[in-house]
């Protein structure tokens, strides 16, 4: 028989991501409609070591869920890698008296709740929160769709400009190993190019589609920054194969991780957040909660290692669209 939850603590870790308070929100919304208390920690990893818990309610949560960004906050914690850290942290675990966890973050976020249950029986269930969508166990992560969303409208205005000056952009979009947000945004606004990690010829494609290119037309170039290349790489090989190109190229860097969630991320962070509660609930621990083929999963930690990247399918998409 599974252990009865009494009170979980609950973070949110590494960068944020819209759809993160949505989350919060329907865990707090579960937990309590089951007579369980619900502390926040904040800032993460760090407010576990820093004792740093404040308590949630649905009304407050309810006011938030449809901001972007997170209302616990978020850090990164380099004193977490340390056993010294750790052991600190679950003091102050046991000293409030949190007997379930619900991590949302990423990869990274996940690998460190993992070292936590390597000297502690605390269970503790993730919601994969991160705009690159790299995450192993689920089709879809938190802030991904609004990442998206934003990149497009920008990509959108982009080209306005570049249509009235006959100018090729090349606009670097997120996705640290990923290509999914260029993929995505780039197919969405009708890119002309899509250069992803997990493609590295496609710039051959590029180089030979613009060999000769003196159209009134824009030309967009969609670039991950996870690409090896990198963007000054990129805009030098362009002006060397056609120094004719009026070229300008624009980083769109954190803009992409600000703003409302779309109705898809808070939607997600619904689903998502209810689920690990009550997985909690069931005696599930050290898994995340995700969602395939539009169905509730579990995945375990030991196996979101992996990363979830283009598949063929995406992939036979910029063939056809970009090459």
């Amino acid at each position: 028989m599974a252990k009865k939850i009494k009170h979980i603590g609950i973070f949110t870790s590494g960068g944020d991501a819209p759809g993160m308070n949505a989350a919060l929100y329907a865990a707090v919304k579960t937990a309590t409609a089951n007579g369980i208390e619900v502390s926040g920690i904040r800032k993460g990893f760090e407010g576990l070591i820093d004792n740093d818990l404040i308590s949630l309610t649905t009304n407050q949560l309810q006011k938030t869920m449809h901001l972007g960004g997170t209302v616990l906050k978020t850090a990164r914690s380099d004193r977490f890698r340390t056993i010294e850290g750790r052991k600190v942290a679950l003091q102050n675990i046991h000293k409030s008296g949190i007997d379930g966890l619900v991590a949302i973050g990423g990869d990274g976020t996940f690998r460190g709740v993992s070292l936590l249950a390597d000297i502690s029986d605390i269970p503790c269930i993730g919601i994969p929160g991160t705009i690159d969508n790299d995450t192993v166990g689920t089709d879809y992560t938190l802030g991904f769709d609004s990442a998206v969303n934003t990149a497009m409208a920008c990509i959108d205005n982009i080209r306005d400009t570049a249509e009235s000056h006959n100018r090729m952009f090349v606009v670097e979009v997120m996705g640290r190993d990923s290509g999914y947000i260029g993929v995505y945004s780039g197919l969405t606004s009708g890119a002309d190019s899509i250069l992803i990690p997990e493609s590295p010829q496609d710039l051959e494609y590029l180089l030979d589609k613009i060999k000769g290119y003196n159209s009134e037309d824009a030309f967009i170039v969609v670039l991950s920054e996870g690409n090896k290349l990198g963007l000054n790489y990129v805009s030098s090989k362009i002006r060397q194969v056609n120094d004719e190109i009026d070229l300008r190229f624009c980083k769109l860097g954190h803009i992409q991780r600000g703003g409302n969630p779309s109705a898809s991320d808070r939607m997600l962070g619904i689903r998502l957040g209810v689920m690990a509660v009550n997985a909690l609930i069931q005696g599930e621990s050290n898994k995340m909660a995700g969602i395939c083929d539009n169905q509730l999963v579990l995945t375990p930690f030991s196996k979101i290692a992996k990363q979830h990247s283009i598949d063929k399918e995406l992939r036979s998409l910029v063939e056809l669209f970009c090459h």
